[in-house]
């Protein structure tokens, strides 16, 4: 394919008030932590807010059918999964979507499941709330990942457990689950009456020889309530303009969203926001097509690299999402410690796996939403501390 979207531009974003690029004082930091892309939107959003902010007027706003309509083509045409208008609630961010929907259906006391390593947030969301999180552990086997089901059988089957928060594709270990696995997980939270939440912020994110299941569409065959939420914000680089959507087949759970919702004071979109999601849902899916295909050819190059220069590190297969797993217990050092070290001494900022739970001992996740030129020097500042460290 032709790439008619400049993904190899190096675009300065010092001094933008950029959580990912200003959260350091040291300019000779390079950040590949925090899930934010280094490219520029897809120019089709960029000429509806330059419309937007050339009107003038950012009165009051109602949410247009425009919006609904572009979220149900989105999904129909992307994911073959078809939604109705009144099975949709607008919000303004993923957060407020998922904090929402556990503080409407979790009471104090209840257990939240966690499958960890796991979205930071999700133990921050729970905390926050105050409800007791009990974790399901992925299972890793030579580097690939997959959930232990007969764990989940036993935690699923105690009755103060209300819920699962399912992180689909999964953030950090980037595995799109299977039609099966979204289908086992979803018999037995029927069976035992657990609710599931799926975040699926990372959905339009998977690459070829793989696919995005909506778990909405797997509960369909089940006795099961459940709830999704999506967005744009990840696929399209627009996480500045927070804006997310709840899908909800079942009418009276949905009115119950829609009440925490509004007794939360978080009812009312961004109106910048609205029209970017339906720029986005709209024209912008050769943006994202093109965008996939550098950012899986970028994941191929930090391969290749790690190959020829640090050998040692075990790389989890991509096969969702822009964020590597790498699993660097060879080096016998706490992640915190690993992190901490190539920030000091490599000026390179890397999550450490610890930051999604006490199962990501002895990883690192990196981000490589970002120009080639900039991978490579990373990868660089990576290899060159890693190999001050681990000197046989």
């Amino acid at each position: 394919m032709e790439m008619k979207y400049n993904f190899d531009e190096i675009i300065n974003r010092r001094g933008t008030n950029s959580v990912k690029w200003d959260h350091s004082e040291n300019d000779e930091v390079l950040p590949m932590w925090v899930a934010d892309m280094d490219f520029k939107t897809a120019p089709e959003i960029l000429r509806t807010l330059s419309d937007k902010v050339e009107h003038g007027i950012f009165g009051y706003s109602i949410i247009p059918d425009q919006f609904y309509e572009s979220i149900i083509s989105w999904w129909q045409n992307y994911h073959h999964f078809t939604i109705k208008k009144e099975w949709l609630i607008p919000v303004p961010g993923m957060i407020v979507s998922l904090s929402a929907l556990v503080r409407t259906f979790v009471q104090p006391g209840e257990h939240i499941i966690l499958q960890p390593p796991v979205y930071n947030h999700f133990f921050k969301l729970a905390e926050n709330c105050g409800y007791d999180i009990i974790e399901n552990l992925l299972i890793c086997e030579n580097g690939n990942y997959r959930m232990d089901f007969e764990d989940l059988e036993r935690l699923a089957s105690d009755p103060k457990t209300t819920l699962l928060l399912l992180s689909n594709p999964h953030n950090p270990i980037g595995r799109a689950w299977t039609l099966q696995e979204l289908e086992k997980l979803a018999e037995i939270c029927s069976r035992n009456q657990v609710m599931v939440i799926s975040d699926e912020i990372h959905a339009d994110l998977v690459f070829d020889g793989n696919q995005h299941i909506p778990f909405a569409a797997v509960a369909q065959k089940y006795d099961i309530i459940s709830a999704t939420c999506g967005s744009p914000c990840k696929t399209f680089n627009i996480s500045g303009l927070p804006i997310s959507y709840v899908i909800c087949e079942d009418q009276s759970s949905l009115k119950r969203i829609q009440k925490t919702l509004d007794t939360q004071e978080t009812n009312y979109p961004n109106s910048v926001a609205v029209d970017a999601l339906i720029a986005a849902y709209t024209n912008g899916e050769d943006w994202l097509e093109q965008l996939k295909i550098y950012l899986y050819n970028n994941y191929q190059f930090l391969k290749s690299f790690c190959e020829a220069h640090i050998p040692q590190i075990k790389i989890t297969p991509l096969q969702a999402t822009y964020l590597v797993w790498l699993d660097c217990s060879f080096l016998s050092l706490p992640s915190e410690d690993l992190a901490k070290l190539l920030f000091e001494k490599g000026n390179i900022r890397i999550n450490p796996g610890t930051m999604y739970g006490s199962a990501g001992e002895g990883f690192l996740r990196i981000n490589i939403a970002c120009p080639r030129e900039i991978l490579n020097e990373g990868l660089s500042k990576l290899a060159t501390v890693l190999k001050e460290i681990h000197k046989p």
